[in-house]
């Protein structure tokens, strides 16, 4: 499959570009940067520490779109309309594992997926979207008398907070309460806040250092506590999740995909 990386210069661009041209079932097709990136005019490879791959590093995501099956994004959430439009305008699969989306990007990304398949997910890793799975069953198994915090820590160059992961966690907690996470989240505790309501979905968030990823889902009731996590040790779990789905894509109909269909939990 011919796999363009949009965004190929940033720490997820260049491990997305080294897991393709390992893969022997995938193709570097493009690669590009935004305009005035020093990165423009490099070859794709040698930008992400290897032998050159014969890509030359673009401020053309149409040519990219054009030039490929599948195209990968990990840039920033204003980004992604423009993205989705171009997937569907030259009938590339899209993978988004860009993070912060708001309405006006979900819109995008539905809109392209009544013309391609579109794999959108806050995080491409086995361990995390099993993880999901397990919160969203106790959730349910042990019902509101149990409180419920997820905790998230991440590197302090991230700038969207709580983390895209973490909000995922948040809904699988949601779902197997039957509620939904904009009704149960308790977020931006500070001061005198009161006793914390029956039923809530607390977030902590922590920034700093160089860490990847860390989440824990905290499952607090009388006399015990469950606690659920994951402990990302490099960014090449993403990376690897992310071209897998690019895969999966090539025999797939137009619609909106998650991991969890990538990877038939």
């Amino acid at each position: 499959m011919r796999i363009a990386v949009v965004g190929c210069a940033g720490r997820m661009g260049q491990m997305l570009v080294r897991e393709i041209t390992a893969d022997g079932q995938a193709e570097l097709a493009a690669a590009t940067e935004r305009a005035g990136s020093p990165a423009i005019g490099r070859d794709a490879g040698v930008l992400a520490g290897q032998e050159p791959a014969g890509v030359i590093v673009t401020a053309d995501p149409a040519a990219a779109f054009a030039a490929a099956q599948a195209v990968i994004d990990f840039t920033v959430p204003s980004a992604v309309p423009l993205h989705a439009g171009l997937a569907a305008l030259h009938g590339s699969a899209l993978v988004i594992g860009t993070t912060g989306l708001g309405p006006a990007e979900d819109a995008a990304i539905d809109d392209a997926a009544k013309s391609v398949p579109v794999v959108q997910a806050p995080n491409m890793s086995l361990g995390i979207n099993l993880l999901c799975g397990l919160v969203e069953r106790v959730a349910r198994t042990l019902g509101p008398a149990f409180d419920i915090e997820i905790v998230e820590m991440h590197h302090r160059h991230k700038v969207d907070a709580p983390s895209g992961t973490g909000l995922a966690l948040g809904r699988a907690a949601a779902a197997g309460r039957g509620v939904g996470l904009d009704e149960a989240a308790l977020r931006g505790r500070d001061g005198h806040t009161g006793v914390r309501p029956e039923g809530g979905i607390g977030f902590a968030v922590m920034r700093g250092g160089d860490v990847v990823g860390d989440h824990t889902v905290v499952f607090a009731g009388p006399g015990e506590r469950l606690e659920l996590g994951h402990r990302a040790g490099g960014r090449h779990i993403y990376a690897a999740g992310a071209v897998h789905a690019a895969l999966w894509c090539a025999a797939r109909a137009p619609g909106r995909y998650g991991m969890a269909d990538v990877l038939g939990l």
